[in-house]
């Protein structure tokens, strides 16, 4: 369950689309000015919204600020459920409880975002690299593109938690 976890925090960290070390450098640049996004900015970002990911998506219901998702990295379907918040200026978390064939195992992933202008930089905490969740003006191939308004989340949930066995 371990391995499963570390490799769905790997690929969220990819599918955040990392940049090269030179555009790194000039983004450093820019953030040297830029300021955390606000709890409404954040709210506003993320809640009802699903965040589609290579091999899953996590979904952020406004409803007592539920987070579900599933993955299916290494071919290894799981499901988490938890809980999403914002810790503090520009942090968003979500906590989870991850559950697979092999058992069950909690997990918390957190992301630090940061504006200037219109352009919003995340990383991933707590050594995640700098990199621009969404350009000004927006880009089809921006991180941010893949937050979709509504929750695409339940339905292959719910197939996964049949398959795997509902957890009470």
């Amino acid at each position: 369950m371990k391995a499963i976890i570390r490799g769905l925090a790997f690929t969220i960290a990819v599918v955040a689309g990392i940049g090269a070390a030179s555009t790194e450098a000039a983004a450093a640049r820019k953030r040297a000015t830029s300021t955390p996004l606000t709890q409404a900015e954040l709210y506003a970002l993320y809640g009802q919204k699903s965040w589609i990911w290579k091999k899953g998506a996590g979904y952020f219901s406004v409803r007592q600020r539920r987070f579900t998702a599933w993955s299916a990295e290494n071919g290894s379907p799981s499901y988490g459920i938890g809980r999403w918040f914002i810790a503090g200026q520009g942090k968003l978390c979500f906590k989870a409880d991850w559950h697979a064939r092999d058992g069950s195992a909690p997990a918390t992933t957190c992301f630090s975002h940061r504006k200037r202008g219109g352009v919003i930089y995340q990383k991933r905490e707590p050594d995640g690299e700098w990199y621009v969740f969404r350009h000004a003006p927006t880009r089809a191939d921006d991180e941010f593109m893949k937050l979709r308004r509504g929750n695409y989340v339940s339905a292959r949930l719910s197939r996964i938690e049949n398959r795997l066995g509902k957890v009470k």
